[in-house]
């Protein structure tokens, strides 16, 4: 083969290639900071942080719905009236993804990811995806409804899955 067809060839490839690695890492980014998100959520007036401690009984229970041990010894999150902000972060494959999930009287108000690390999965972001969260509430420790996942992205989608059930329940200990 001559070198000439064998630089087309690389190049060809190279060609190819390009986009699904340029693809992968466009899901990387801060999408919106924690500050932009309080603020969104309580309209401007974003009430002063309360933290919940995990000890005991509960680090168990915390344990049990995120399927691992948590290592923190608190939860911070915001409250206004029947209105709660949690920010959350859990691993999807082998980076951590930050959530912002709002609570308001009990159920989901919306789920949004603030931080994604992962080089896939990115599409839990989108709101075609996330809006299968709202209203969702608790029946014992499981989603009173069934999530769809996402081809490609059924970690980030067990993550996301995971943060909201902890929010509703850590939620319910605080009113």
């Amino acid at each position: 083969m001559s070198s000439v067809r064998l630089q087309l060839r690389y190049k060809l490839l190279l060609l190819v290639m390009l986009p699904m690695v340029a693809f992968s890492v466009s899901a990387r980014g801060v999408y919106q900071t924690d500050e932009a998100f309080l603020t969104e959520t309580f309209d401007g007036k974003v009430p002063k942080s309360s933290v919940i401690w995990i000890k005991g009984d509960l680090r168990k229970t915390v344990a049990d719905i995120l399927s691992h041990k948590y290592s923190g010894m608190r939860i911070r999150y915001w409250q206004q009236d029947e209105r709660s902000a949690w920010i959350l972060n859990e691993i999807g494959k082998e980076q951590p993804i930050t959530f912002g999930v709002v609570i308001d009287a009990g159920k989901i108000a919306h789920v949004k990811v603030l931080a994604f690390r992962e080089s896939r999965g990115g599409e839990i972001r989108y709101p075609a995806f996330t809006r299968q969260f709202t209203d969702a509430g608790l029946i014992g420790l499981e989603l009173d409804r069934h999530i769809d996942g996402v081809s490609g992205a059924t970690l980030s989608v067990w993550a996301m899955t995971a943060v909201t059930r902890l929010a509703l329940y850590l939620d319910t200990l605080t009113t």
